[in-house]
């Protein structure tokens, strides 16, 4: 095998293997060839290989896009989970220079007993940094901090001719505006230098909040932004009327220095910090599943709904909480597997962002359309939001709720027009979509919600990177494909 006409060293020869890509919300799958790069130049042999073959490659981790960011059907596909050395940490500043592999396990498991925690994680910490650069993640502290990608200071990116770009603010700043939050469609990632949050303890001190609707909790989240590190609410979707959105704020604070009252170099130890394998150290959670399919329907999700509310009441009245790291960030990793609960259908998680002065009106008619369509949401996760600088944000500067859907073989087209409704009342309000969870977007929607010069600026950096559109997703030809035609 030859790379761009020249002969490929031993080395350079990339492993493959033939495999079925799925979505991680188990909606969307394709068989692919995949490709193992474990340095640059076996990515390179990977991108002369796909175009010999005349086909497209897309670009994957450890695939917890829940959409079809991540499958490339027809195609190739580019696991780069193989590159994953932590290259450096400086212990005086917390900067990771990091191949884009390492996971957010791997980084803050290196950066912990260091006394630094990543800036922003996702609610799983099994994402690498490539895929969180492509979506440009954002985490409960969004409202202070912005996404991955205002912690970013450089990376490194290979186009699809086989060069290797290093960018940063200052040095290719508009491939580097554009490629995070590009989902992977310019370039693929192979090295990223990233900052870190110096703390002072392993553990967050975490509060909670009832709130009796939407409006309340928005109230919450307002008061207490410029005093609070982390906000999330959890919304009981079933909740009508007067309890429109009632759910249960938790709000997280660091620990400043001298304030941890137990060991505290214990707490910054990964033995302090790894989410229990068993509950109760007797049952194990990986197993839980199995018993969560049987409430996820619209009766057993009403009781769970109704249970936590009441729950959080109690959770409410009691005094702070110190938590580790990990277990107020990791909620989705809790229970393994657990997405398994919803059947072989697989489910879909809608994410509208939505501005502060349309927010509440959207996300309460969203709610009450569901409920009277009776598609209700099984989870519901609020969050607040800052503008962010990059070329295709999802952000508005206001509010974000996801909702999970369940899916089934009889409900599977019902849901999709569900959320083609949900999505007019969304764009109606100003609103924007998070492609790491969408599989339901389309190119008219994409044209509605970006301004169009943002728009117009991105398909022209494909064109200029990637002339022949050798990187290519499903979501790419589900959204983006159609508005380069005309």
């Amino acid at each position: 095998m030859s790379v761009f006409g020249f002969p490929a060293r031993e080395a350079d020869q990339v492993r493959t293997s033939y495999q079925s890509i799925e979505a991680w919300g188990m909606t969307h799958r394709a068989d692919a060839r995949v490709f193992h790069p474990t340095h640059v130049d076996q990515v390179r042999t990977a991108l002369a290989a796909t175009r010999k073959d005349g086909v497209s490659i897309g670009p994957r981790g450890t695939g917890c896009s829940y959409g079809d960011a991540s499958v490339n059907g027809g195609g190739h596909t580019m696991d780069i989970t193989g590159m994953n050395r932590i290259l450096s940490f400086d212990d005086e500043t917390g900067v990771a220079d990091c191949e884009a592999g390492v996971t957010i396990e791997g980084l803050w498991k290196h950066a912990l007993p260091r006394g630094y925690w990543p800036t922003v994680v996702s609610g799983t910490m099994f994402p690498t940094l490539a895929g969180t650069m492509g979506a440009n993640i954002h985490g409960k502290n969004n409202f202070r901090v912005g996404t991955i990608g205002d912690s970013i200071l450089e990376f490194d990116i290979v186009t699809p001719d086989g060069e290797l770009h290093t960018c940063s603010r200052e040095a290719n700043s508009e491939l580097f505006h554009a490629a995070i939050g590009g989902f992977g469609l310019l370039g693929i990632f192979t090295r990223v230098k990233i900052g870190t949050k110096k703390v002072h303890s392993g553990n967050l001190e975490v509060s909670a909040y009832a709130t009796a609707n939407l409006r309340e909790m928005m109230q919450y989240f307002e008061a207490h932004k410029a005093t609070s590190d982390y906000l999330v609410g959890w919304i009981d979707c079933f909740g009508k009327g007067k309890m429109l959105g009632r759910g249960l704020v938790h709000d997280a604070r660091y620990l400043q220095p001298g304030e941890e009252e137990g060991d505290l170099a214990e707490s910054f130890s990964l033995g302090y910090q790894e989410l229990p394998a068993n509950i109760m150290g007797l049952f194990p959670k990986g197993e839980l599943w199995h018993a969560l399919k049987y409430f996820t329907n619209d009766s057993g999700m009403r009781l769970i709904n109704g249970t936590k509310f009441v729950s959080g009441l109690f959770e409410a009245n009691s005094p702070p909480v110190r938590q580790s790291h990990a277990a107020f960030a990791f909620l989705l990793d809790y229970v393994p597997n657990w997405k398994r609960a919803y059947g072989d259908g697989g489910l879909i998680q809608y994410q509208p962002f939505v501005p502060e002065e349309t927010a509440h009106d959207v996300y309460s008619e969203c709610l009450k359309w569901s409920q009277k369509k009776g598609i209700v949401p099984y989870l519901g996760v609020f969050k607040r939001h800052i503008h962010d600088p990059f070329l295709m944000t999802y952000s508005t500067g206001g509010w974000s709720m996801a909702m999970d859907f369940k899916v089934t073989a009889s409900n599977r087209d019902e849901v999709w027009e569900h959320a083609k409704e949900l999505t007019e009342i969304v764009l109606e309000g100003g609103g924007r979509f998070y492609f790491a969870k969408d599989l339901v977007i389309g190119p008219g929607d994409a044209k509605r919600m970006f301004p169009a010069e943002n728009l117009a600026k991105f398909l022209e950096l494909k064109r200029s990177h990637d002339p022949e559109c050798l990187l290519q997703t499903d979501m790419w030809r589900r959204v983006f494909e159609p508005l380069t035609r005309g």
